[in-house]
């Protein structure tokens, strides 16, 4: 009796690990279905990213799909820069601890902010974003 009230804990958090696994499984699979019209995406816990040509997609991942999704042309991009904590990232060797986001300015004046759990990742978003940007400024002079 004693034994089996000293596994009953256990067991709950068993069921607690194995719910939260569907859940995120669920979430992962909604992501495989969003992403397939991107030619380039990407998928963390905070974030859902894609892009098709010219245009930046993103939003929350649930397991329903994406919601509050946001959709931006890289035409309308004048500045875009990696940020830690809020302040721009500088070197590439920098180290990663904080809230890291891919910070995007328009004309317009406005800050779009998508978060990234991995910091190696958000930099090679950036880079690749940069050469999106430079070929499209080059295309159209």
């Amino acid at each position: 009796m004693e034994r089996g009230l000293l596994w009953l804990p256990l067991l709950a958090v068993f069921i607690g690990l194995a719910w939260a696994g569907w859940h995120e499984y669920q979430k992962v699979q909604a992501y495989e279905a969003w992403a397939a019209e991107f030619d380039r995406s990407k998928y963390d816990i905070k974030a859902m990213l894609g892009q098709q040509g010219d245009d930046l997609t993103w939003g929350r991942p649930t397991r329903q799909g994406p919601i509050d999704l946001t959709t931006l042309s890289l035409q309308a991009i004048t500045s875009l820069r990696l940020e830690i904590n809020g302040q721009p990232v500088t070197n590439e060797a920098q180290p990663a601890k904080g809230k890291i986001e891919l910070a995007l300015a328009t004309a317009s004046g406005e800050t779009y902010r998508i978060p990234f759990t991995d910091s190696d990742l958000a930099l090679r978003w950036e880079k690749a974003l940069h050469q999106s940007l430079q070929a499209l400024k080059s295309a159209s002079a």
